[in-house]
């Protein structure tokens, strides 16, 4: 299936929505924790004159989950500021991005995402997306694919925001892998694994409109104390030629017999320019 990894998009503001849904591991609550990771570029966003050669600008990104009978399970509107500028003609402005986590029940739900220009009060772009959660029922499988700008590393900060699993994660918005970034990497967790511990794994790159491989990458999934399996890895990407692609991840068991998979969607743009990871914790 294709995961909610899929971003929605604004067609002219590029305000982007990324979308992972993990188990939630707390038997009492259940359900799932979901990841909302938004992007809104800097061009989108009018600069006003604070003091001399000081330019700011300010966005406000509403987030909803709404139920299937219209009530809010979720709503939080957060205020982003980027970087103060000195000279406002410059062509390309960094985006500003956050992620946010959120604990939802097993449901049906439409997830809301709105970005309103401060200076100009202007809504720049509103997307809604589908969200199905499904997390109680006992199966084998794998969460959401989050695509990373760099391999995840070990992380020895308990509770920070971008880390899951023990590692810290650096996400690239929208699967955009645009020039410099040479490097594919990737994190999963796999749930309700069945013996042995090491499962074997195997990521593929195929053309989204259909088509051979491309590339592919064996990996294994490991048990974590107390957790689901991890899955980790990534691959060299500076070869792959500028297009879309589907990264499908697969799970196998020792005999081979596939046990579970899942799609994300990954754009490679080799003449563009890739935005920043999130700097903005929530």
């Amino acid at each position: 299936m294709l995961s909610n990894t899929l971003a929605a998009q604004a067609q002219k503001t590029g305000l982007l929505l990324d979308v992972v849904r993990f188990r939630n591991e707390n038997t009492v609550t259940k359900g799932a924790v979901v990841e909302l990771y938004v992007t809104v570029p800097g061009n989108a966003l009018i600069y006003r004159k604070r003091a001399p050669k000081i330019f700011q600008a300010a966005a406000a990104v509403t987030l909803e989950a709404v139920r299937a009978d219209g009530s809010a399970a979720y709503q939080e509107t957060i205020t982003l500021k980027p970087p103060v500028l000195n000279d406002t003609s410059i062509a390309l402005k960094n985006p500003i991005s956050f992620q946010k986590r959120i604990e939802l029940p097993d449901g049906q739900y439409t997830l809301r995402a709105k970005v309103q220009d401060q200076t100009s009060k202007k809504n720049l772009a509103t997307i809604e997306q589908p969200l199905v959660l499904d997390f109680n029922e006992s199966k084998t499988r794998l969460s959401d694919i989050v695509l990373l700008a760099r391999p995840a590393g070990r992380s020895a900060v308990p509770g920070d925001n971008f880390t899951r699993g023990g590692y810290s994660l650096a996400r690239t918005p929208n699967g955009l892998y645009a020039r410099g970034a040479d490097r594919l990497a990737w994190y999963a967790e796999l749930y309700d694994a069945p013996s042995p511990i090491v499962l074997a794994t195997r990521c593929r790159i195929r053309p989204a409109a259909g088509g051979a491989d491309v590339l592919t990458s064996a990996g294994l999934a490991r048990a974590v104390a107390g957790g689901p399996h991890l899955v980790l890895g990534d691959m060299n990407i500076a070869n792959l030629m500028a297009g879309d692609y589907d990264l499908i991840m697969e799970v196998r068991d020792a005999k081979g017999k596939l046990l579970t998979s899942i799609t994300t969607r990954l754009q490679r743009r080799p003449d563009e320019y890739a935005p920043a990871a999130a700097t903005l914790p929530r």
